[in-house]
């Protein structure tokens, strides 16, 4: 087969550090030089197996005059990506991180169901989430937890639209978390101002032209098979680049509808067809989905990876692991993350935004050394 590239930024950098990197060489910029990377992994696929290759960013450019014009052409496709400034849905608060808080009305997801099933508790938790920081309130009706079933498309409705307008007139910014056309069309009318598809618009086929002529900012995440059968035996060749490959192909989609790149996020899905090994792999090389030139929302919030490595912490004991895997997302660029506890991560997220490096930090003047 062709061989397809990948490129994964490694040691990034701000401020005064980012400008010196850049301007000496030793940095490539990232994210229209609000920051710049000193190393990157290069992978390649193709009829020969996988290939890494790791490099300090100055060695970049000789890498790539020893490699073919293919592999140059993808390679420095995604470095200008990169380097480009990331596009940012224009009905969306500017600053980041958002905190996206979770709102299930469901009687059996996996952490909260049927805590908030009926309206009334439902709309209070939205509330509270609002109150405690959450820049947007994500409402769903249909658990998508692994061994769920589906429900009617009316069922769905029944339960998040009085949610919905309830939260969205007093002012909140409501998303809806729905793989349905009916049910996204259905909370757009009530209110909802974003869209979040744990199918990246693939389990409904009219949900491609609902999302799109709804004008409004959409959230493609990967996920492998139904949340009913999803956890039986995911499998893949390299869960990251096999990942980035689905919502690449779901992001083209998109754009041949017609539809403009930038209401755009992208999720990769943890835990949805994934084993444990698989999120771990993920979550190493977040940095890769930079690549697509898109802002990344992360769900680690609660989620089962994190009992397996916590000795077996039932969801509602998950909080210090999801903090953990939401600071290391923020570190990888993560530009939204979806979390039950809102008012710990925003205490997180404010700690370590004030330990954020400092712009003096001195140049690195070490090397990477070149691997296969």
């Amino acid at each position: 087969m062709a061989a397809r590239v990948y490129l994964h930024p490694l040691g990034v950098i701000v401020g005064d550090a980012a400008r010196r990197g850049i301007e000496g060489g030793w940095a490539l910029p990232l994210g229209g030089n609000e920051a710049a990377f000193t190393g990157c992994e290069v992978w390649q696929r193709g009829s020969q197996g996988t290939r890494r290759d790791v490099l300090a960013a100055g060695e970049l450019a000789g890498w790539l005059s020893d490699q073919s014009a293919e592999v140059r052409d993808q390679t420095a496709r995604w470095r200008d990506r990169l380097a480009a400034p990331f596009s940012w849905p224009k009905t969306l608060p500017r600053r980041r991180p958002l905190l996206m808080g979770v709102v299930n009305v469901t009687p059996d997801s996996f952490s909260d169901g049927g805590r908030f099933l009926e309206p009334e508790a439902a709309i209070a938790q939205g509330l509270r989430l609002h109150a405690e920081g959450a820049d947007i309130v994500d409402v769903g009706g249909e658990s998508t937890r692994p061994g769920a079933g589906a429900i009617s498309d009316d069922e769905e409705i029944r339960r998040v639209v009085p949610v919905i307008e309830a939260l969205a007139g007093r002012g909140i910014l409501v998303s809806i978390d729905s793989r349905k056309a009916a049910v996204m069309a259905a909370a757009v009318e009530s209110g909802a101002r974003m869209i979040n598809d744990v199918s990246a618009l693939r389990h409904d086929p009219r949900s491609l032209e609902t999302a799109g002529a709804s004008g409004l900012p959409v959230v493609l995440m990967h996920s492998q098979g139904e949340p009913a059968t999803m956890q039986a035996q995911p499998t893949y060749d390299v869960a990251p680049l096999d990942v980035f490959d689905h919502l690449a192909a779901q992001v083209d989609a998109w754009s041949a509808a017609g539809f403009a790149r930038s209401r755009l996020l992208i999720d990769p899905g943890i835990g949805f067809g994934k084993t444990l090994d698989h999120n771990l792999e993920i979550l190493g090389l977040l940095g890769l989905y930079r690549g697509l030139g898109l802002p990344i929302l992360l769900g680690v919030s609660r989620k089962s990876f994190i009992g397996r490595l916590a000795d077996g912490a039932a969801a509602e004991d998950r909080l210090p692991g999801s903090l953990a895997a939401a600071v290391h997302g923020l570190a990888a660029g993560v530009a939204v993350l979806r979390v039950h506890d809102v008012a710990a991560t925003q205490q997180a997220v404010a700690i370590w935004q004030a330990m954020a490096p400092s712009p003096r930090v001195p140049p690195h003047s070490g090397t990477v050394r070149s691997a296969t």
